[in-house]
């Protein structure tokens, strides 16, 4: 027999329960202020080629706490399985007293913590490959690519920490974005692990080039074998780079910027106070090497604002278990692709000739491939995670989001001052989003809000120019390049298109208007 009894009706105050959510809210962050997290990164033999890491936690005071090693490094596009180099795990409490684990998935460690008020979590992490988004370690220096090394507890991502390093005893410098503590040699914090993930350090006995100040905020140059070239041109050749983007967007959203100069190879990530990028100045002695050097810097320092604060709605906050697929890389790589080459030619560090050659050699490899006869701009944004962006799995049936996404930037700049009459320009269209979605909504924009805000400034629809990004239609260069007082010659010799873009000798006044504010002449 099941007994029935009246219902009891409770009546509560909508302010009742607010303030029992505040309560509990507040209990939450009290709880969350009174803990601490600590990482110790050790290298006591750094010809073995392993970090050896501690993290303490203080105050969690969980039953149990899933640890995690991301995935994969924002930035690079691609899973890297950061976890694989984790070797020699284990935990133990504020007496040292072994506390129990259990392997969770390939990227997850599961602590049975019984609520100890500190536990210490220490293992090591194997770091043999020289790479930007890896960690290296050898006898000379040190890389830590911060998701490959640092841990963290599942749901508190947004808690503080700091990392105390203890460098091999003849290492004499640390490079890094992250902040220092007062007081504490080679002692780091930062408000919350995103940040830390996008804080790469190197370690060594680094140089580090004389600064320069942009704005009054100093930016630095630090690096490893850094070659044998004239450092005082090359840092004011920068200083003219750095500058040009700053005046661009109008604004510099850090207190500090440092490149930091991983040694000889190949690649860069940006981030958003520092990049770490390979880096080899010998190559700054001829004409060539130096364009190239200056572009690839000017690519990654435009990266602070163009990916990282000017971004796609899908790239943050991110989640480091798995993809975070857009359709818009085009815009985050393409355009940054782009803006390098506008930030050197308007700073005057290349020619006339040299900035428009840089298109002829990007339209060249797109056309040249059959891959645009079956791939969508967007479509390679999104899929990049099926490989990377420069090993494609597929490369007759794919295309590179750098090199059409270049080309987007130029259509849609130069679509974009000639409808608006030589009033708007792509450049309005980034200080828009920068000052609309990241400094004012504090967010990313979608692919519509992204549309919107280019045709906005150009005052009517841009529909052409958009299925260039949604279709794999025929693009008419000649059509755009004209509103600038360009043409484009094609030349086909063993089955390969060449390019050459020139001026028109009909040019008009109208034209030679937008040509000479696009250059900044």
């Amino acid at each position: 027999m099941m007994l029935r009894f009246p219902p009891i009706r409770l009546r509560v105050s909508a302010g009742f329960l607010l303030l029992l959510f505040i309560g509990v809210l507040s209990a939450c962050q009290e709880q969350a202020s009174k803990s601490t997290l600590s990482f110790t990164v050790s290298m006591p033999k750094p010809a073995n080629q392993q970090f050896e890491v501690e993290f303490t936690c203080e105050n969690l005071l969980r039953d149990t706490v899933l640890f995690k090693m991301p995935a994969w490094m924002p930035g690079l596009y691609q899973v890297r399985n950061y976890a694989d180099h984790v070797v020699n795990f284990s935990v133990v409490d504020g007496n040292g007293k072994a506390v129990r684990w259990e392997k969770a998935g390939r990227a997850g460690w599961r602590v049975f913590s019984l609520r100890a008020r500190r536990i210490t979590l220490r293992y090591s992490v194997k770091a043999t490959t020289s790479f930007v988004a890896a960690n290296f370690l050898d006898d000379t220096h040190g890389y830590i690519a911060p998701p490959g090394l640092f841990m963290y507890a599942d749901g508190v991502l947004q808690h503080p920490v700091t990392v105390t390093l203890k460098p091999a005893p003849a290492w004499n410098r640390v490079a890094t974005g992250l902040d220092s503590v007062a007081g504490k040699k080679y002692t780091y914090t930062a408000p919350d692990f995103d940040i830390l993930f996008d804080s790469p350090i190197l370690i060594g006995n680094l140089e580090e080039l004389p600064a320069f100040t942009v704005h009054g905020v100093p930016h630095r140059f630090i690096g490893y074998k850094l070659g044998t070239f004239d450092r005082k041109l090359f840092m004011d050749e920068l200083k003219r780079s750095v500058t040009l983007a700053a005046d661009l967007i109008g604004d510099i959203p850090y207190k500090h910027y440092t490149f930091i100069a991983i040694g000889p190879g190949r690649g860069g990530i940006e981030h958003l106070n520092s990049t770490a990028v390979s880096f080899d100045g010998n190559e700054l002695n001829t004409p060539e090497g130096r364009e190239r050097m200056l572009s690839f810097l000017s690519h990654e320092y435009f990266h602070h604002y163009n990916v990282k604060r000017i971004r796609p709605v899908e790239l943050g906050p991110f989640d480091y278990d798995r993809e975070n697929r857009t359709n818009l890389l085009w815009v985050s790589e393409g355009f940054t692709s782009y803006y390098e080459y506008i930030m050197l030619r308007r700073a005057g560090l290349i020619t006339r000739e040299a900035f428009l050659a840089a298109f002829q050699h990007t339209i060249a490899p797109y056309e040249n491939n059959t891959g645009r006869l079956y791939q969508s701009l967007a479509q390679a944004s999104y899929n990049t995670w099926d490989g990377n962006p420069f090993e494609r799995p597929d490369v007759s049936k794919t295309i590179s989001y750098y090199d059409k996404g270049m080309v987007m930037g130029l259509l849609l700049d130069l679509g974009i001052r000639q409808a608006s009459g030589n009033k708007q320009s792509l450049d309005d269209v980034m200080r828009y989003l920068y000052r609309h979605y990241y400094q004012a909504l504090k967010r990313g924009f979608t692919d519509a809000e992204f549309q919107q805000a280019c045709e906005t400034a150009a005052g009517t629809p841009l529909k052409e120019l958009f299925e260039y990004v949604y279709t794999t239609k025929p693009v008419d260069y000649a059509r755009y390049l004209a509103y600038a007082g360009l043409a484009i010659d094609t030349t086909v010799r063993d089955g390969k298109a060449s390019f050459a873009i020139k001026p028109l000798p009909t040019a008009g006044a109208e034209q030679q208007a937008i040509l000479k504010s696009w250059l900044g002449e």
